[in-house]
């Protein structure tokens, strides 16, 4: 890849499995994620719903880019993501599938271009491809006084 870019987010844990979310250029307020009962009181999101709404909305977005590009009439597409955790072989719970259904509305299934876009707009979606396709997480515990105590390099 010869182009890169780079954000941070970061994450203040507040109580049982509760943190706040704080974004990079200040893009959005702080936002709670937590787990759902019994571990969590489910404050906001989870991870695994965090992880759909991405997808769900970059599908989305590269859809309307697709065929209106830029000029998107409101209330145009409304899309629904059903995600199915599974077990792995380990008997640990994972995200086994993320399903995407996506309604036009009439006036985006009627413009000039949505036929065209049915065999693009996937392949523009910078977060549902990078799924597909595996994504490496790297990661890095440090102890209180900053030294790395475990690295994973995956």
């Amino acid at each position: 890849m010869s182009e890169e870019a780079r954000f941070t987010l970061t994450l203040e844990h507040l109580e049982d499995y509760e943190f706040k979310v704080k974004f990079d250029k200040k893009i959005l307020d702080d936002m709670l994620v937590d787990e759902p009962p019994p571990l969590g009181g489910l404050a906001g999101p989870n991870p695994s719903r965090l992880l759909a709404v991405s997808a769900a909305n970059c599908l989305s977005a590269s859809l309307l880019y697709c065929i209106n590009r830029g000029e998107v009439p409101p209330a145009s597409v409304t899309t629904e993501a059903t995600v199915t955790i599974v077990r792995n072989e380990k008997k640990r719970l994972r995200i086994g599938r993320i399903d995407v259904a996506l309604q036009m509305s009439e006036a985006l299934s009627g413009a000039q271009k949505t036929k065209r876009c049915m065999n693009l707009f996937e392949d523009f979606c910078v977060v549902s491809d990078s799924i597909r396709n595996g994504i490496p997480i790297g990661v890095e515990v440090m102890d209180h006084t900053g030294e790395v105590i475990h690295r994973n390099d995956d």
